[in-house]
């Protein structure tokens, strides 16, 4: 029986981008999917196509058991959406907007006032919760934006990418609010250019690359696919990154990366310790100088260099954006909540 979060075969072209070519997925009730992949691998598209907000060109997708193509109205009733792009109304106050997006999923006056109320001081708003929204800075309106997806309790929650432009404790934060809401029972579809918040909240990631799922599994398994432990170093001259990496090449047991900007080297080592003691000896002998080395397991950017061909790091450092047309997901998501009434 297919799960809350159901997709099958899923297919969407924009002239002669095939934004999706064939994607599957399937979520659990219950449970957080991560869905990981570059910029333009059709992350948003598939978030897009499962809200409602685009049909799918083939393939099958259903949300809480219902129909997206079929069913859109009722699926709309059933969750909740938060975009890439902060989507609030500049000219309301914080207080305001949060009420007006309970009134229209039809809470009460007064339960849009005090759930209004829990998701301001939740999100750390309650201060700025009487200035416009217009008055905030761009991390204090991606709070509130993400507080508006949460007016309702929804079975079903979509975040794209909801921590970017957090600084370290309000993402931290909203991890705590994403956990409170998985272990009442809510399902959630996430996508996120970081890693560690995958690792952290997800029970199975999918990684996507043109519009494909080239792996899925737990973080563990996904890991265990890329090899056994890293060898990492960080080298003191950036002259010395070419010797460095002639060394790791030769004594490691794969392809090396390297982190530009960070002068931060990797190579999967299957010797173990023993390799280490090698690497820093041959170092040592060829006058490499190096700030910090070590052994260790790998990660989910070393899981996503070997199958896309480069680090979540360099990707993030590129495009902001996945696709054109993205900054009305938000508001359109809202706004849905009441179109089958009309």
């Amino acid at each position: 029986m297919p799960g809350a979060i159901y997709a099958e075969g899923l297919v969407k072209t924009f002239g002669d981008v095939r934004a999706l070519d064939g994607v599957d997925f399937d979520v659990p009730e219950g449970s957080v999917l991560g869905l990981l992949g570059p910029n333009g691998a059709g992350k948003t598209t598939a978030v897009r196509v499962l809200t409602t907000l685009i049909e799918p060109d083939s393939g099958r997708a259903e949300v809480a058991g219902l129909d997206v193509v079929k069913h859109p109205n009722e699926v709309r009733r059933s969750i909740g959406l938060s975009g890439q792009f902060a989507a609030v109304d500049e000219y309301l106050t914080g207080r305001e907007n949060l009420q007006m997006v309970g009134q229209l999923y039809q809470l009460s006056g007064r339960d849009a006032k005090r759930r209004a109320a829990e998701l301001l001081e939740r999100f750390n708003l309650q201060d700025a919760a009487d200035r416009t929204a217009k008055t905030y800075s761009g991390g204090m309106r991606r709070r509130l934006d993400l507080a508006a997806a949460l007016v309702v309790s929804p079975p079903v929650m979509f975040m794209d990418e909801p921590t970017t432009g957090l600084d370290p404790r309000n993402r931290q934060a909203l991890w705590e609010v994403i956990e409170e809401l998985v272990a009442g029972g809510t399902t959630l579809l996430l996508t996120t250019q970081y890693l560690e918040e995958a690792d952290h909240l997800a029970d199975t990631i999918a990684v996507v690359d043109h519009g494909r799922v080239i792996a899925r599994g737990t973080s563990d398994q996904l890991k265990d696919q890329t090899g056994g432990d890293v060898v990492e170093l960080v080298v003191h001259e950036r002259e010395h990154i070419p010797l460095a990496e002639e060394v790791l090449r030769r004594l490691g047991d794969g392809d090396t990366s390297l982190v530009e900007h960070t002068r931060k080297l990797s190579v999967p080592a299957a010797g173990g310790a023993k390799l280490l003691a090698e690497v820093i000896r041959e170092l040592d002998a060829r006058g490499v100088e190096i700030d910090d080395i070590g052994l260790r397991r790998p990660t989910l950017d070393d899981v996503f260099l070997s199958l896309t061909g480069h680090t979540a790091e360099d990707e993030a450092a590129g495009t902001a954006g996945e696709e054109d047309g993205q900054a009305g997901t938000k508001a359109a998501g809202k706004r849905a909540a009441t179109e089958g009434d009309k």
